[in-house]
């Protein structure tokens, strides 16, 4: 009798297997068929750049919960540049730093530690057209990269 039944409780148990690692994959997409998008800019300042009276440039880009930059780009003239980096997060921990030898120039100014609803700001100067890749070390393998341009 428990030969008969043995095939039945193994594939009940296998079959129930399969639809609990096919919910638990489920939960770890993002609901528009696998393709993570980055949630809206809900604050159009974010990324704009502006100059303070002490002619410094100012920009400010956030990190929600999702592993993203808000913008993941901006453009900044050569110069001073002050940067505040505002997580939006309510628990993820993230860092803040440009790609150290993937730049255009080197730019070691950064935030070693950004806890969830934390704002913290650094400055730096410019000086080198190009690219200036940045990132979270933390969560760089999950795309959390952007790119701050500086104008020719």
């Amino acid at each position: 009798m428990s030969a008969t039944r043995g095939p039945a409780v193994r594939g009940r148990a296998l079959l129930g297997g399969l639809l609990l690692a096919a919910g638990l994959l489920a939960g770890c997409g993002s609901g528009d068929g696998g393709s993570a998008a980055a949630p809206a800019t809900t604050d159009p300042s974010l990324g704009t750049v502006t100059v303070a009276e002490d002619g410094v440039q100012e920009v400010t880009i956030q990190t929600p919960e999702e592993y993203v930059w808000l913008p993941a780009t901006f453009t900044v003239a050569p110069g001073r540049v002050r940067l505040t980096v505002e997580s939006t997060a309510t628990e993820a921990t993230h860092n803040f730093r440009f790609t150290p030898g993937a730049g255009a120039e080197e730019i070691p100014e950064e935030i070693p530690l950004l806890a969830a609803g934390e704002t913290r700001t650094i400055e730096f100067e410019v000086t080198v057209p190009g690219e200036h890749p940045y990132e979270c070390s933390f969560h760089v393998q999950l795309g959390q990269t952007g790119v701050m341009t500086v104008s020719g």
